[in-house]
């Protein structure tokens, strides 16, 4: 499982640098602006949950995340100039995003030691916070605190899973998979139903 976890994260990261990217089109920044949005995006999560766990950042402890959050950001930047390039096309690709990060920033948390109500917290971190990144960098409010399809409460609940089935003594790889499932299932269906939690309303 972890050759496979290793590639599919690449392919997370390079998922969420093209939705930096089209972002950063949004916006009509240029090729420099569009590449450090796509870092940030790619990146951001997995960096802000080793710096609290003190360990070393995991692109710098590998490369290959940084090589491929640039290059695919390069390669969207020229291709994005080209041809419009819809968000939605990538809903789904980012919720296998959100699921695999969740559940291995969950798990990097869970292998600190960390408790687990925290470790649950380090997982939703690594699976949101670089679109948080991306907004505010790009001068919105972050859209995962703004109405909209359940998106970091999947995450949550995913990352609670993996916890809860670990304790129950699930085998650590059967738990991942099944949180992981879970996440995606409640992003597909928010997405498709348009399942949302309940907001503030203006009052007369």
């Amino acid at each position: 499982m972890g050759a496979l976890v290793y590639w599919v994260g690449i392919a997370a990261v390079a998922v969420n640098a093209i939705t930096g990217v089209l972002e950063a089109e949004r916006k009509q920044m240029d090729l420099i602006g569009a590449v450090m949005i796509a870092a940030a995006t790619a990146l951001g999560g997995g960096t802000l949950r080793d710096m609290l766990l003190g360990r070393q950042v995991f692109w710098i402890a590998d490369q290959t995340y940084l090589a491929t959050g640039i290059g695919i950001a390069l390669l969207t930047f020229f291709w994005a100039r080209r041809r419009k390039i819809s968000e939605r096309l990538f809903l789904y690709p980012d919720a296998v995003g959100l699921a695999l990060f969740t559940i291995i920033g969950t798990q990097v948390g869970l292998h600190w030691q960390t408790p687990w109500l925290a470790a649950s917290l380090l997982g939703v971190i690594t699976g949101v916070f670089g679109g948080v990144l991306r907004d505010v960098f790009c001068n919105q409010v972050p859209l995962v605190f703004m109405a909209g399809e359940l998106y970091a409460t999947a995450a949550w609940i995913g990352a609670l899973t993996l916890i809860a089935l670990q304790a129950l003594g699930v085998d650590p790889a059967l738990s991942a998979w099944i949180a992981m499932g879970v996440i995606f299932a409640l992003r597909a269906a928010a997405i498709h139903f348009k399942i949302r939690l309940p907001t503030f309303s203006a009052r007369a």
